[in-house]
Order: structure tokens, then sequence, then C-alpha cells
């Protein structure tokens, strides 16, 4: 009995092991983008650029944000291992006050969610 229980577990240990080699992986320049101050109005469009670093190709199947405010769109193609992609987030900068959201990447990598963030703070400049 304890040879058939160590059987399966160095059986179920090889196949985790075999899973976790074929896995994309992101590895981004930046996980959070700060705008600083910025003015009402102004440019409000960011990008986060990632690498696959992982084994197997990345596909992003959506990306979310915490805010209607914040309009992410993203590489919809494949991303083979080494390759690269980004993510464009466009913030409505006539919203003044804080800035403050999460995007939420849904994927086949290893992290199936990643977060990402951006902070700032959009000012009225009649204020």
């Amino acid at each position: 009995m304890k040879r058939v229980v160590t059987f399966l577990i160095v059986v179920l240990a090889g196949i985790s092991t075999m899973t976790a080699q074929n896995t994309p992986k992101f590895q981004f320049k930046a996980e959070t983008i700060d705008y600083g101050d910025i003015k009402k109005g102004s440019d409000g469009t960011r990008v986060f650029e990632f690498e696959n670093i992982g084994n197997a190709p990345l596909i992003i199947e959506n990306v979310y944000s915490s805010c209607g405010c914040a309009v992410p769109s993203w590489t919809k193609s494949p991303i083979a291992p080494g390759g690269k992609g980004e993510i464009v987030v466009k913030y409505n900068t006539d919203i003044v006050g804080p800035i403050r959201r999460t995007i939420s990447i849904y994927s086949n990598a290893d992290e199936a969610t990643k977060a990402i963030k951006i902070k700032g703070k959009v000012l009225d400049p009649d204020a």
C-alpha cells in the first residue's frame, strides 16, 4: 500500500512539473503607471509594455478596468515566448480628482488574472 501511495505522489508531482514547464508568463516593464499631476482634458493614454518570458504562447482573453473612465485595449494575437505586447489604457481626464484604477488582465499565463494599476491626479486649471 505504501508503494502505491508513493507511486501516485511521484506521478502527480511529475505531471504538475510538466504542466508548469509549458506556460506563458508576463514580465511587465512597470506594473503601475503614475500619471503624476495632469491637467483636465490632457492626453490620458498610457502604455503598459510586457514580454512573454514563459515557454508557451501567451493569449490575453480579456482586459477589464475597475471603472468605465479607464478604457483598455490590448494585443489580441498570441504572443510567442520571448515576444512583446502592450496594454494601452486611455483615462478620461475630464474627470477631476485622484486617479486610482486597477486594470485586470485575464489570460492563459501562469498567473491567470494579473492586476496592473494607474494612479495620479487630474487638476482643474480653473480652480
